[in-house]
């Protein structure tokens, strides 16, 4: 059985996938969560508090599975990227209402302590690429490439395709009743394309 907490989290993410942040109140979270309004308080203070909250759990969940990539020394550096590169279009994909969601407050810039809980909880995931990438160009595997920029255009492409369903269909010419993240083959056609860039972008021939 659920407990409280985790009842009322998995309904604030249906709610502000629904009506957005602003759009969400507490009062609309905790009858969604079929609790009292007291006790979204009591566990969380503000609805700010427990965005926050989510952002890190969602966040530490996708670090776990780095560690594990970046941990793994029987895998070659290029098969880690690789590992990185699905780890990132599956989550991605799969919470891409969420990600969107994340992304407009990065863009507007309304709430400056969600903002930087936000960036403080997504920049160690990218810290754990970057290692993989400076050990990759230690081992002699990879090129000397700028890293920083490296990971702005592994992840800038999946959140290109993600941040607009629309002109993610006007650019790949689809009609605009199709959903590009439920297709299986889109999605292995993201993966495909990024990997053929990460090979060509680094490894040392």
């Amino acid at each position: 059985m659920k407990d409280k907490r985790q009842q009322i989290m998995e309904a604030t993410l249906q709610l502000f996938a629904e009506k957005g942040y602003e759009g969400a109140s507490i009062r609309d979270i905790a009858e969604k969560a079929c609790v009292n309004v007291a006790m979204v308080n009591y566990y969380f203070g503000s609805k700010e508090k427990l965005f926050e909250q989510i952002v890190e759990l969602k966040s530490s969940t996708t670090r776990l599975q780095l560690d594990e990539i970046a941990g793994n020394e029987s895998l070659a550096s290029i098969e880690k990227v690789e590992m990185v590169i699905d780890a990132y279009i599956e989550r991605l994909f799969m919470h891409r209402l969420f990600h969107r969601l994340i992304h407009q407050e990065l863009i507007l810039n309304q709430r400056e302590a969600l903002q930087c809980s936000i960036v403080n909880n997504l920049s160690p995931n990218a810290i754990i690429i970057k290692h993989v990438i400076e050990t990759g160009i230690k081992k002699g595997e990879f090129k000397k490439v700028d890293i920083e920029l490296t990971i702005a255009t592994l992840i800038g492409t999946i959140n290109q395709v993600l941040l607009s369903k629309k002109m993610c269909n006007r650019l790949m010419n689809k009609p605009d009743d199709y959903v590009p993240y439920e297709d299986a083959r889109f999605k292995k056609r993201v993966s495909d394309h990024l990997k053929q860039l990460m090979h060509a972008h680094l490894l040392n021939k």
